[in-house]
């Protein structure tokens, strides 16, 4: 992985995230020097700082687009916002919740994500998904013709938000194979955290049906080849929705998370890496705890032991072997106990990958495209 901060893990998360999520190096780099002193104080003590660096890029990156704009080059433009608002939400994402500007920049982040993908004329519709009484939001990608097209539901990591997985190139790379995809901030991420104060479950089904009802009614949808993939903490919440709702038709994880509330206990251990600075604020805010022994007990039952083994349509794990937050044996647990699945698959990403750490976070195209593939060929094959 690329590490501009030796010994920062967090941070150099991060950066290789932005980069990912179509980050310019010659920006992110302008954004990293300035705080690599700070880098050193450990991943909480300097967020505050490499927020500021990294907004002082994104507003210069805003100032050059809405030169660009001016000028009528629309195009120029749009690539500049969507770039700018990949730097907002990563400096945003990096921030404890009583830090006030984070708030600020994350409106930002999604004025900038629409505006820029207007301009560049992707087609990205703003979605609500009922859900108890209340609606979660995601974004619907599609290229605009009206065509029914097999359709994956993307649901997002601990920390993950839908503007940056599909930034990360995945609507795309389905697209290019005959997909829509339906980016969902689920609760306890992106806006539904953040705008609609709605806590994360670990019985996920509550919201993935939902997201299946959506999708029935769009006329673009082949409604019998609707799957489901899931990154990060979405490798546990993905199968869970899968083995509860029969009707979605395949399943395919970027990091499994076979025994995610382990892993947590774990964490209190200081075992494995952490994904961002603050971490125990960040996970109780997400799950809507104040106590984290209380959370502990709650997330014991984050697991996908008797869940996996209910899952009867085509499963696809992928993993990092080198993955520092989630242990590889995740992979190999829910492969394992896939044992009713008709057509289980594996892939342990490797070196000769050049793509080792946890959801691809060193690469962004392996992962991502195998299971572009893998989605596009399984749905070919279906009746």
């Amino acid at each position: 992985m690329f590490e501009p901060f030796p010994g920062n893990y967090v941070w150099n998360l991060a950066t290789n995230l932005a980069l990912v999520c179509g980050g310019n190096h010659g920006e992110i780099d302008e954004a990293c020097r300035p705080v690599r002193e700070a880098a050193k104080s450990g991943a909480d003590a300097g967020s505050a700082a490499l927020f500021d660096s990294w907004i002082a890029v994104a507003d210069q990156v805003t100032r050059n687009a809405d030169a660009d704009l001016a000028a009528g080059f629309t195009l120029s433009a749009g690539s500049k916002y969507l770039r700018a608002s990949g730097y907002y939400l990563a400096a945003e994402r990096m921030q404890s919740r009583d830090y006030a500007p984070r708030w600020v920049a994350y409106d930002k982040g999604l004025e900038l994500y629409h505006k820029g993908s207007a301009l560049r004329g992707l087609h990205v519709d703003k979605v609500e998904i009922p859900y108890e009484g209340s609606a979660y939001p995601a974004i619907f990608v599609h290229d605009g013709s009206g065509t029914p097209r097999p359709t994956l539901v993307s649901v997002n990591g601990l920390d993950s938000m839908k503007e940056q997985v599909n930034m990360a190139g995945h609507g795309l790379s389905n697209l290019e194979r005959g997909m829509n995809t339906l980016f969902v901030d689920q609760p306890g991420t992106g806006e539904a955290i953040r705008k609609r104060n709605l806590p994360a479950v670990y019985d996920a089904e509550r919201w993935g049906s939902p997201a299946f009802d959506y999708l029935l009614t769009r006329s673009d949808v082949v409604h019998d080849k609707i799957g489901i993939f899931g990154l990060s903490f979405g490798g546990y919440h993905a199968p869970r929705i899968a083995a509860n709702d029969p009707r979605y038709a395949l399943c395919a994880v970027m990091g499994a998370n076979h025994v995610w509330g382990q892993r947590q206990r774990e964490r209190v251990k200081n075992e494995g890496e952490n994904p961002v600075p603050h971490y125990w604020d960040h996970v109780l805010w997400v799950f809507g705890f104040t106590d984290r022994d209380a959370f502990l007990d709650y997330a014991d039952q984050i697991t996908l032991d008797g869940q996996v083994d209910k899952i009867k349509v085509p499963f696809l794990i992928t993993h990092g072997e080198n993955d520092r937050q989630i242990p590889a044996f995740n992979a190999q647990l829910s492969y394992d106990q896939a044992v009713n699945s008709p057509k289980r698959a594996l892939r342990m990403f490797n070196k000769a990958d050049f793509e080792v750490e946890h959801c691809g976070a060193d690469n962004g195209t392996g992962m991502r495209d195998y299971i572009a593939d893998w989605c596009a060929q399984t749905f070919a094959e279906m009746a």
